[in-house]
């Protein structure tokens, strides 16, 4: 069921609308996210603009997301093998 939704980014109200709860719950963990890197670029990074933080907000949250998914990548291929390894010594070794 479709809801509609308003989150806050950077002060900017945002309306949206959510296929289900759980992808609002992940939306507003989004904007939870963002904004928190937003404080904590504003403290670091003073007299920096909008403009000139959410690129870096941006970048941060995608190599968080290509490192974690390479991560889950490499961790399939070794459940893989395992399970390869785990069929063949069960091949040879029960009759």
């Amino acid at each position: 069921m479709e809801q509609k939704i308003s989150i806050k980014i950077a002060e900017r109200t945002f309306n949206l609308t959510a296929a289900s709860p759980e992808q609002e719950e992940v939306i507003r963990l989004a904007a939870e996210t963002i904004n928190r890197q937003l404080e904590t670029h504003l403290r670091k990074y003073p007299g920096k603009s909008l403009s000139d933080l959410m690129p870096m907000i941006a970048l941060n949250e995608c190599y968080r997301r290509i490192s974690l998914q390479r991560m889950a990548d490499a961790r399939d291929e070794e459940v893989k093998a395992l399970g390869s390894e785990l069929e063949n010594y069960l091949k040879d070794n029960v009759k």
